[in-house]
């Protein structure tokens, strides 16, 4: 049998007969580089005043029926636009923003597939950071602007990147001619009237100098279990670190107030204040990839990869009682639904497919884990 031009939809699990037998099933992958839909911003922020309007849309590569924009809030469950919140105007989901909807989007099909997630915040105080919601390219303009709500809007403002005075502006925008990788990372500015929240600017490019590796490899982890992050560099390692950004803190290197450097790992004892985002950085200040951890103080975590992983995989998640037995019976939930349930506590996904990217939690007799994100690339 020939498939002249094999598409997606052609992926599956694959057996064949004759007259002698029965041949065993395999998994035939099909891998896509690019993401089917892509989610747009207008404007093209990350950051909000309470009450300004925003428009989120679907950009999908062939037919658009099905996509709906969705999100993942900090103040709540992973919902639709148009449930809640949002009012859907054609394509577009046009929302006058408040506090709790500070929080995650995408775009998502009914067959489950995504296209890439934005995180939005909005801010109740007098100022913000105008910054980039979308990736931008390597050797892009790229301006910033520290916006004050009252009049005249572009005080004189500071900017900061991981936390330190990169400049200062008299016209309240910073420009960067040509945007590099170096250029990647956290930013916020300060004026006269008060400082913005921090927003991470992501600089697009075929290859990273380095990649935070995380061991084990999971997003979750119980209170007191003990992880370790090291950096493989391309190169000369000399000068990189981990560094992250916690939920509950500021900005802080390996060996300042957390965790212990031991040669070129970071050990850590972890505790719920630990929950955020770590990543490599170097002394010229390039970055490595960025991982989300989650350290929960209650009785039931999901073992999820905390990197990527590859299509055609096969992943394991493990919903993980933190007593005896530890694998329970489970339900395992992807984007707010159920999507499976196993008595050994354990659901595989034998060759994963970019519709399998996604938002999932378990739960079982003793609770409910967190929530965290797969993602999937391609080849």
């Amino acid at each position: 049998m020939t498939i002249p031009a094999v598409s997606k939809s052609d992926e599956g699990l694959y057996k064949c007969t004759n007259s002698e037998g029965e041949s065993p099933e395999s998994w035939i992958t099909v891998t896509d580089l690019s993401l089917p839909a892509s989610l747009v911003v207008s404007p093209d922020r990350s950051q909000f005043f309470e009450y300004e309007s925003v428009s989120l849309s679907c950009e999908v590569q062939g037919n658009s029926a099905g996509w709906r924009v969705v999100r993942n809030p900090v103040s709540g469950e992973h919902s639709d636009c148009g449930s809640k919140w949002g009012k859907q105007q054609g394509s577009s989901c046009i929302m006058s923003l408040i506090p709790s909807d500070s929080g995650m989007y995408w775009c998502e099909s009914g067959s489950g597939e995504h296209s890439n997630a934005v995180n939005i915040t909005v801010h109740a105080g007098a100022v913000i950071l105008e910054i980039p919601a979308l990736p931008v390219t390597e050797g892009d303009s790229v301006t910033l602007r520290c916006r004050y709500e009252g009049t005249p809007s572009n005080l004189t403002a500071d900017f900061y990147k991981d936390g330190s005075l990169i400049r200062t502006e008299t016209t309240g925008e910073m420009t960067i001619p040509a945007v590099s990788k170096s250029d990647e990372g956290l930013y916020k500015c300060t004026n006269s009237e008060g400082e913005s929240p921090e927003s991470w600017i992501t600089v697009t490019d075929l290859s990273l100098p380095a990649s935070l590796v995380v061991s084990p490899d999971r997003s979750q982890f119980f209170e007191y279990e003990s992880v370790s992050l090291s950096c493989e560099v391309q190169g000369n390692s000399a000068g990189w670190r981990v560094v992250r950004n916690p939920v509950s803190g500021e900005r802080s290197d390996c060996g300042s107030k957390w965790g212990k450097q031991q040669g070129s790992s970071c050990i850590m004892s972890l505790i719920p204040s630990d929950s955020g985002v770590y990543w490599c950085e170097s002394g010229s200040g390039e970055h490595s990839n960025a991982v989300n951890i989650t350290v929960h103080a209650g009785a039931v975590i999901l073992e999820i990869p905390a990197l990527p992983v590859t299509e055609g995989d096969s992943v394991t998640l493990r919903c993980r009682y933190q007593r005896t037995p530890s694998n329970l019976t489970a339900d395992f939930y992807k984007d707010g639904s159920l999507i499976r349930t196993e008595t050994t506590g354990e659901m595989t996904i034998p060759a994963v497919s970019k519709s399998d990217e996604g938002l999932y939690k378990c739960t079982n007799s003793e609770g409910e884990s967190p929530e965290s994100w797969m993602t999937v690339t391609g080849w």
